[in-house]
């Protein structure tokens, strides 16, 4: 049997013909000629550089972190520092000692500070951490000027406290008023002090009631009554009055009513309510 192998032909077109002086590339090679500019145009050394100085930030923390766990030690003392007379070093020492055993580091200072601070004699305290494993505290204790209304302290800036030995403060002079008023009272009282010592009068206190009117009183016992108005005037007057008639007979008066208008009244402390001439 005979096969017949039939083969068919097709024709293929003949190659286009190339311009003169064009040169052909392929897509590829374009492509990638394209990523070569790219690359080439890219500054790998500051974008090394800002590559590493990201990482190196970002490791800071952490080595920072390893390297405060690695270092911590416990608290194991604390040195307590200051000039005490209301409040006292082993009180201070034995509430401390709530931080001892505590991290050196993660311990938070201004968490003991406000703390301290709480206590009704301590004006302010300055902690600080001694390597390896100590706390120091720096005590300023509140420095008591005079007794106020109730048995509280005012100290000397003005600031009322209430702690519960007000009388370790000792001999001080008594200042009375309304809370609101305690500014006022000290800074008169302050200027009274200064003209009574000018005339060997010592200051024992002063009072101004909720209504305005205010009273002295010398640490001889004398007490002077100066009204609500013209207290300046009128205390100008007692001392005018004192210095001329009644220096002399300190011991016999008892109260000085300076309220009038051209004199003063006194009360001796055997007689009542004898005025004293005008001046």
């Amino acid at each position: 049997m005979l096969e017949t192998l039939l083969i068919r032909s097709r024709a293929v077109p003949p190659e286009q013909p190339r311009r003169r002086g064009a040169t052909s590339v392929d897509s590829g090679s374009d492509r990638f000629g394209v990523l070569k500019a790219v690359l080439a145009a890219v500054p790998w050394l500051q974008v090394g550089l800002g590559a590493t100085i990201v990482l190196l930030a970002a490791m800071v923390p952490w080595a920072t972190d390893r390297l405060l766990t690695a270092m911590d030690q416990q608290i194991v003392a604390v040195d307590v520092r200051g000039e005490f007379v209301g409040d006292s070093r082993v009180g201070i020492e034995r509430s401390a000692g709530a931080w001892i055993g505590k991290s050196y580091f993660a311990t938070d200072l201004a968490e003991i500070k406000a703390e301290l601070e709480q206590r009704p004699w301590v004006a302010s305290a300055a902690v600080k951490r001694v390597w390896p494993g100590r706390l120091e505290i720096d005590i300023r204790e509140k420095k008591p000027l005079a007794y106020w209304t109730d048995g509280r302290l005012v100290s000397r800036s003005g600031e009322l406290f209430s702690p519960p030995n007000p009388e370790v403060a000792g001999r001080l002079p008594r200042l009375e008023g309304p809370d609101a008023r305690v500014r006022d009272v000290i800074a008169m009282a302050r200027s009274m002090s200064d003209q009574l010592a000018d005339y060997g009068l010592g200051f024992a206190g002063l009072s101004v009631e909720q209504r305005g009117a205010w009273t002295l009183t010398l640490s001889n016992g004398i007490e002077v009554v100066l009204g609500r108005d013209k207290i300046e005037q009128r205390f100008e007057r007692f001392i005018t009055v004192y210095e001329n008639r009644l220096a002399a007979r300190v011991d016999e008066v008892s109260r000085v009513d300076v309220r009038y208008s051209n004199g003063v009244a006194v009360q001796w402390k055997a007689d009542a309510g004898i005025a004293a001439p005008k001046s």
